[in-house]
């Protein structure tokens, strides 16, 4: 083969080289530009739906009670320590009565001395009354006699002098009887004040007893002491309001939950719906119990309204104890057998200009509201069409678990593939904008 055969020959085998590469790199071109956007899907199902409301809440005993002290002083002895089981009655502890012993003998030394001259005024009383009794009859036989000395003076029988005698004696007889009635008023008195005095002393009395008896701390109901505020020496000063030295829980086998509920929820709790809750204490351990009530007490805190819903539950074995943080799971709503539409459907929104949104939805018959918001449960979810377009569909949701939400109306079937999200090019996928429609339930947050 001559040198030019030869440079002809490798010249072709070059440009039939160059033809492939183009060809090859115009095809993944094309082929590129032909894939679009890739659509990931779910399938739509049919099952079960509950809706609940999950929240955060303290147990709690049913009662506790404040045990305070009504006196001031110096703690004595202590006769009951954290988690001792008290009766009602039962000595919890003693404060130092030393004083308050001193004001019972006070009070009842004062009271017997107010006695004593009780009796005294009574006698005085008697004395007079006698007095009166005396100066009266005295006056009665002056009056008579000052008659027959008149009617003798006026036949002339005596004296102008001894008339003018016997009617002066009568006016003496006359001003004993309102010495001794003035006397026996001012001896009656003196008893009426003797006996207020008594009254009071008996209620200084019984104040000292009363006081002397508080020293002596009860136990108001039985229980277990959760709490103890006072050592021995110490000193408790009752002086504006009693200090709680001791605090006994009631009966700590029937508990509650006190757990914070959304405002939002609490349309959807009613009494007696049946709840489960989890401590830290029993991770593995679910508990049951019922709401018994929703407390009108809100409490905001930044904005954040909450109620406390009260979940009664039995505790036989004392094995959950005050104060322990509980996860309460509170049902609100079940659907039973029911379409499930799987939530991330509901949140996607494809990437398309509004002008070419609009197109579709009114192409579909999709109206703005369920295209835009969730008025009345109502949004809109994709399905892929025949040739792999995005259609648009309308539908009317009602209670979710937050994995599902269900299907009240739309023209959704089981096994239909709903589109959840979108890769297209560098983007990694869309998950949407929108949450799903609450109806009926919250779910975790």
């Amino acid at each position: 083969m001559s040198l030019r055969e030869s440079y002809n020959k490798h010249k072709v085998s070059y440009i039939v080289v160059a033809c492939l590469i183009v060809i090859v790199a115009l095809w993944g071109y094309s082929k590129t530009r032909s894939d679009g956007p890739k659509y990931t899907t779910a399938a739509v199902r049919r099952g079960n739906i509950t809706a609940v409301v999950q929240a955060t809440g303290t147990i709690n005993p049913l009662t506790t009670v404040s045990v305070g002290s009504y006196v001031s002083g110096t703690v004595q002895y202590i006769f009951a320590d954290f988690n001792t089981r008290v009766k009602n009655g039962q000595i919890l502890a003693q404060l130092d009565p030393a004083i308050y012993e001193a004001q019972v003998v006070e009070a009842r030394g004062n009271l017997q001395n107010a006695e004593a001259n009780l009796a005294t005024l009574d006698a005085n009383v008697q004395v007079s009354a006698a007095n009166l009794a005396k100066s009266q009859a005295n006056a009665k036989y002056e009056v008579a006699t000052a008659k027959r000395s008149q009617d003798l003076f006026t036949s002339g029988v005596v004296s102008a002098d001894s008339n003018d005698q016997t009617q002066s004696t009568l006016g003496q007889a006359q001003a004993d009887v309102k010495s001794s009635e003035a006397a026996l008023e001012q001896a009656r008195a003196q008893l009426a004040q003797a006996k207020t005095q008594i009254t009071a002393m008996k209620g200084a009395l019984d104040a000292a007893e009363t006081n002397l008896k508080y020293t002596t701390i009860l136990s108001p109901i039985d229980g277990t002491v959760v709490a103890r505020n006072i050592d021995v020496g110490q000193s408790v000063a009752a002086t504006l309001q009693a200090p709680n030295v001791f605090s006994v829980a009631q009966d700590l086998t029937r508990m509650q939950v006190y757990a914070a509920t959304d405002e939002s929820d609490t349309g959807n709790i009613r009494n007696g719906i049946p709840v489960t809750f989890q401590v830290d204490a029993f991770p593995n351990d679910v508990f049951q119990g019922r709401v018994s009530n929703i407390r009108l007490n809100p409490t905001t805190v930044q904005n954040v309204v909450t109620y406390n819903t009260i979940i009664d539950f039995n505790n036989p074995d004392e094995k959950l104890l005050p104060g322990e943080t509980a996860y309460v799971t509170i049902p609100t709503g079940h659907a039973k057998d029911t379409v499930e539409i799987p939530n991330p459907a509901l949140t996607f929104k494809p990437q398309m200009q509004p002008v070419v949104l609009q197109r579709l939805y009114k192409q579909y018959n999709i109206s703005s509201e369920a295209s835009t918001t969730h008025l009345g449960g109502w949004q809109t979810v994709w399905k892929l069409g025949p040739t792999k377009q995005l259609v648009p569909i309308a539908v009317q949701c009602g209670i979710t678990d937050y994995n599902n939400t269900q299907l009240l109306q739309g023209d959704v079937q089981v096994g239909d593939e709903l589109v959840t999200s979108e890769q297209n090019g560098s983007n990694k996928g869309n998950n949407g904008t929108r949450a799903p429609f609450m109806g009926g339930g919250r779910g975790p947050r």
